[in-house]
């Protein structure tokens, strides 16, 4: 022994007293394959003692720690992690991925143990590559050199990967490796550790992986999923998932459930809304009673049109409100969904999230001022709505109609020719009453000024009177934008 080697044994003998005066109990169960965590206590000229917290520390060769330019990129005190590759005579032999930490009964070992060990990939071969570990040649199934299918095999060659021995022979010969297991491996236990740090209203980036009609289920972790429901995607409603969410988007999402934390089958629920505040939380600080409004019909039912004025705060256009110039029988023959419209808002209640809205008095009310435009002993030209027995309906303007009493018609000069008047046929009248309140008013036949008006109300012309209709109603439609 020369005398350099007396000093190193010298010096691991001193130290081997001064670990055994530690009397630590920390790790209790060191195996053949561990992977352990500890401190750099020592470096020597071929060895780096590892204080592991149990009654023996580890042993690595130096060589192994060296960075690409031989140099030794580690201090004392530095935190390593390391596999244990024997124990045996109190000693816990350390390897940073055991590539050059022996011969073929390490290989062998290494194979029976399940320990990882480092190799070079150096070419492409029929069905997959040529590794390089140990000095000796193994080889690398395609579908075994990643977790996902090689398309580039290419890619790989050159590069450095530790592998688990899935195939050896005694003489560590006829080496099969594989580092998808490795990496499946090494997955599943930060699967583990993820799964046990999660909680309720914790808040992660995930990305979608599949849409269903019900909702989309979102990647947390490799192989974690959650599901996002359909209502929990948006504070506005949402239809069909894929109108919001794309494959392979980025989301952030909340979690808002965990079931089954304890077995195999957790379930993890999502919420895409719930990461920013609920719109309602301050729908009073945005509208008020009496507030005008734009908004997005966004739903037609059979009592009303639902509008969106603001994102997630919907209101309702019952079909009362539809309309001051027509009766509605159907919320889809005034709106459609998509269609932007005017609104008033009429009522809040935040503790129920319901907004009642009206189109028509954002439209106005016609009947507003209708004295100043109409005055009694005035006579105008009306468009013929309809019949009843009792008398005509009677259209001057859009939302405005008078009652052309039959008791009237009768004491008329030509009532023969009233009656045979058509829907949008056009009628010269009188006015008579006005009640605005009431929302009536009462109308007398006029009398034409002129004989050709004779003719035209006689249908003597051969001019359509529907047509006529037609242009007063067109008339008063240019009026009313004017």
């Amino acid at each position: 022994m020369s005398e350099g080697e007396e000093k190193d044994s010298g010096k691991q003998e001193g130290f081997a007293e001064l670990f055994e005066s530690y009397g630590a109990a920390g790790v209790k169960d060191i195996e053949v394959g561990a992977k352990v965590k500890g401190e750099i206590i020592s470096i020597g000229k071929k060895s780096v003692f590892i204080h592991l917290g149990a009654k023996s520390d580890g042993v690595v060769e130096k060589v192994e720690l060296l960075d690409e330019k031989g140099e030794m990129p580690f201090k004392e005190g530095d935190t390593l992690e390391l596999y244990v590759v024997s124990e045996r005579d109190n000693e816990i032999r350390l390897s940073r991925a055991i590539s050059r930490a022996g011969g073929p009964g390490l290989l062998l070992e290494a194979f029976e143990k399940g320990i990882p060990i480092e190799g070079k990939v150096k070419g492409i071969q029929k069905g997959g590559f040529h590794v390089e570990l140990m000095h000796r040649r193994a080889f690398c199934p395609l579908g075994q050199i990643d977790l996902r299918f090689a398309e580039n095999p290419e890619a790989y060659v050159g590069n450095a990967y530790r592998f688990i021995i899935t195939q050896c022979e005694e003489d560590g010969g006829n080496l099969v490796v594989s580092r998808r297991e490795l990496l499946n491996r090494e997955l599943e236990a930060e699967r583990e550790k993820f799964l046990q740090g999660i909680a309720v209203d914790a808040e992660y980036d995930g990305k979608v992986q599949r849409i269903l009609p019900y909702g989309a289920f979102v990647e947390l972790f490799p192989g974690i999923e959650g599901m996002v429901h359909i209502s929990e995607i948006s504070w506005s409603r949402v239809e069909r998932p894929e109108e919001v969410l794309t494959m392979g988007a980025a989301v952030r999402v909340k979690i808002i459930g965990i079931e089954g934390a304890d077995g195999p089958g957790i379930k993890i629920a999502l919420s895409i809304k719930r990461i920013t505040a609920d719109p309602w939380d301050g729908v009073r600080e945005k509208f008020r009673e009496g507030d005008k409004a734009t908004g997005t019909v966004t739903r037609c039912a059979e009592f009303g049109a639902f509008v969106e004025i603001a994102p997630g705060i919907e209101g309702l256009v019952h079909i009362s409100e539809m309309s001051f110039t027509k009766r509605v029988l159907r919320p889809q023959d005034v709106v459609r969904v998509g269609q932007v419209v005017p609104v008033v808002v009429k009522e809040i209640d935040p503790e129920r999230r319901r907004i009642s809205l009206s189109i028509k008095e954002a439209e106005g009310d016609p009947w507003m001022e209708v004295d100043a435009r109409y005055h009694v002993g005035q006579t105008i030209e009306g468009a013929l709505e309809r019949k009843e027995q009792f008398g005509y309906f009677i259209a001057l303007e859009p939302g405005i109609t008078g009652l052309l009493p039959r008791s009237s018609i009768q004491r008329s000069a030509r009532p023969a020719s009233i009656e045979r008047l058509r829907q949008g046929d056009i009628i010269p009248v009188v006015i008579e009453r006005i009640d605005p309140d009431g929302r009536k008013i009462t109308l007398a036949p006029g009398e034409p000024g002129s004989e050709e008006q004779w003719r035209r109300f006689a249908g003597d012309s051969g001019k359509s009177l529907g047509s006529l209709g037609e242009k007063l109603q067109e008339a008063l439609k240019s009026k009313k934008k004017r």
